[in-house]
């Protein structure tokens, strides 16, 4: 056992109860790549703006284009054993609760429950007018439908599930509306410069309270969403454990923040925690 899987070990051991924050690193094994670098620099283009959705019909146009490229390669993408261990964890009851900045839902397809989509959902659509709800598969048969020719073209995938096009390749698309109503269809996540709806924040923060720490996968914590989490934990005087691969924005406020090997590292400590756990369980001996 490395010295860093002995601190989680220990960590795990003296704070039974944990809220978990995950962000782009916990997927990118899937095939999801992450939005930034090990220093933290924006690695892809511009993601779209919260009002330019709104008020600007060739963003909505060049947005639904890029969409319909690479929803594909998130629907499709398979659960990794990052979100295979955090399971685990929360069936061992040490995760209370699983806050991810991530629109994939490979939390709960690897079998988490208590999760909460910070950012909201990418597999869901709604009408901005009349609040029709469309799974995703249904939107892109009708933008497929609208626009044939678009099919066959191929772009990087992107985290937050549309792909690397250039504006030429996304001239011209055509967008399908609300059939209820011909209003707005929107994806139901949050895009840069958005509001996180109060009361999903409010469920994070009481989860925080009533945790023993947080314990953050695999994010920058780049965006003030994620950041802010690390500071309450802080706040209420309870421990924070970053395992990032490349630096954070919380890296000087952390009891212990892991590198090298992080997301190994975290998947040992969980495979001994539960291996242990399960021991002491045929010896009849049980742990809360």
């Amino acid at each position: 056992m490395n010295e860093t899987v002995s601190q989680l070990l220990d960590f795990f051991s003296h704070h039974q109860r944990w809220v978990v924050l995950t962000g782009a690193g916990v997927s990118a094994a899937s095939g999801i790549p992450t939005y930034r670098d090990g220093a933290g620099n924006w690695l892809r283009s511009r993601p779209i703006q919260h009002q330019e959705f709104l008020e600007d019909p060739a963003a909505r146009q060049r947005y639904w284009g890029r969409s319909m490229v690479g929803w594909p390669g998130i629907r499709d993408a398979a659960c990794n054993d990052n979100h295979a261990s955090l399971g685990l964890l929360e069936q061992a009851g040490h995760a209370l609760l699983t806050i991810t900045q991530n629109v994939d839902r490979l939390h709960q397809r690897a079998g988490s429950t208590k999760v909460v989509d910070l950012h909201g959902r990418l597999d869901r659509v709604s009408c901005l007018d009349c609040g029709a709800r469309y799974h995703r598969d249904e939107v892109q048969r009708q933008l497929e439908r609208l626009n044939p020719h678009h099919k066959t073209l191929f772009g990087a995938v992107r985290p937050d599930g549309d792909a690397d096009l250039s504006p030429e390749q996304v001239k011209g698309i055509c967008v399908w509306d609300c059939a209820d109503c011909g209003g707005l269809l929107k994806p139901d996540v949050v895009f840069f410069g958005g509001s996180i709806p109060k009361a999903r924040v409010e469920r994070c923060t009481k989860a925080i309270a009533s945790a023993d720490g947080l314990l953050v996968l695999g994010s920058s914590l780049q965006v003030f969403s994620g950041f802010r989490f690390c500071r309450l934990a802080v706040e209420h005087r309870k421990p924070l454990v970053i395992l990032n691969e490349g630096v954070t924005r919380a890296d000087t406020i952390a009891d212990l923040k892991v590198t090298h090997d992080a997301l190994a590292c975290f998947r040992q400590s969980v495979d001994l925690l539960t291996s242990r756990a399960r021991t002491q369980t045929a010896k009849g001996i049980h742990y809360v």
